[in-house]
């Protein structure tokens, strides 16, 4: 039996990617910044696995032989969001960006959209998924019309109050959306954002958040493994970026460390050759677009705490990545994902770590998982051999 867990801290970036300015992120370093924000970060068990070995880290030291192999990948794909990260884990590379609409999107598509849902929207602009549901929610309530809203993502959201829309209606509503948004529309995302609450106390329902994302255009690592026979478990919301190909299960959660519980449960029952893809967004939507380095830091911490628990259940045939999908800077100008490299850190019990460097793509981590499992994938080069 062979395991391998993939955890995604989302929008943990680890400093500056070469071309960043290229994006207006320049001087971008969401770790570094929280964990000097923060005055240094409290995370002993990723400390003690290499994790200050990674980059100079407040509060985290270096250490000379750590169990764990550490590095920095760099992102080689066009753009800087969670899809796009996610797929070049997996072999994707994105050569180029998917469309954004800062203004909005045009309004001969969301005339088709209303057309086809058979009633008006609200909204139709770029804004925080909070703010806009504080903003519109009363009126939302009172026409029952959805609200359609954009970030600096390409993505295309629609928020409905639970009473107000069906949470299945929501769901048919999006999937109207994805049928629409052909090229040159072809954003990578649409997302159903379930509220509920009242004016002043308008609260998103995490659990309920459903994506619907773009089909990889190639075959994924996770298809090879799917192939094989091999089970391919997603916590939270990554197989929902796969458009679920390849997925056997998806696991939802309230939460980063309901999440890691949900990790926690896999792992002590799954026996069985398996991958576990985790994806920790709050780190990204809670903290990072909130411009929020103090809640961020403390949101590291408790991951820590909870990977304590789990650093038990790995035995030798058991392989831990943890690593990031792009940059979310909480101490940048503005409140939008910053283009970085993301850190790199792999433990075996069975392995010496080593220095990784910095590897010239994320799917060098897509092709280390394809070899723990002995199957071909084309792309990447594997770092297990080195070890």
């Amino acid at each position: 039996m062979r395991r391998a867990l993939i955890i995604v801290l989302d929008g943990a970036g680890a400093g500056e990617a070469p071309d960043s300015a290229l994006y207006g992120d320049a001087g971008a370093d969401t770790l570094g910044h929280v964990a000097r924000a923060a005055g240094g970060l409290d995370i002993p068990n990723l400390e003690r696995l290499g994790f200050g070995n990674i980059d100079e880290f407040p509060g985290v030291s270096r250490k000379s032989s750590p169990p764990a192999s550490y590095g920095k990948m760099k992102e080689i794909s066009a753009g800087k969001d969670t899809i796009t990260g996610h797929w070049e884990m997996m072999g994707i590379v994105n050569e180029k960006p998917f469309p954004t609409y800062p203004e909005g999107f045009p309004s001969e598509l969301i005339k088709k959209f209303e057309a086809r849902i058979g009633t008006k929207t609200l909204g139709n602009k770029p804004a925080s998924g909070t703010e806009i549901i504080e903003e519109l929610g009363k009126e939302h309530l009172r026409t029952g019309y959805p609200i359609v809203y954009t970030s600096a993502d390409s993505v295309f959201q629609i928020a409905a109050h639970e009473r107000a829309i069906d949470i299945e209606d929501l769901y048919k509503m999006c999937k109207i959306a994805r049928e629409l948004l052909t090229p040159p529309h072809q954003v990578n995302r649409v997302i159903a954002r379930p509220f509920t609450g009242s004016k002043g106390d308008f609260r998103r329902i995490g659990e309920k958040r459903k994506d619907f994302a773009l089909p990889p255009p190639e075959s994924t690592v996770i298809d090879a493994l799917a192939e094989r026979g091999i089970k391919v478990y997603s916590v939270g919301k990554v197989s929902e970026m796969f458009a679920m190909r390849g997925f056997t299960e998806t696991v939802k959660y309230k939460g980063n460390m309901d999440g890691m519980e949900k990790t926690k449960a896999l792992i002590k029952e799954k026996k069985e050759d398996s991958l576990f893809f985790v994806n920790l967004s709050d780190f990204d939507t809670l903290w990072g677009h909130r411009n929020d380095a103090l809640g961020f830091a403390k949101a590291l911490s408790e991951f820590d705490s909870a990977l304590g628990e789990i650093l038990p259940l790995l035995d030798k045939n058991d392989y831990l990545f943890i690593t990031a999908d792009h940059g979310c800077d909480p101490l940048h100008p503005g409140t939008d994902h910053t283009r970085e490299l993301v850190p790199a850190l792999f433990y075996n019990q069975g392995l010496k770590g080593k220095g990784l460097g910095l590897r010239e793509g994320f799917m060098d981590l897509g092709k280390t998982v394809a070899e723990i499992f002995g199957v071909g994938y084309e792309r990447g080069k594997s770092f297990l051999w080195a070890l």
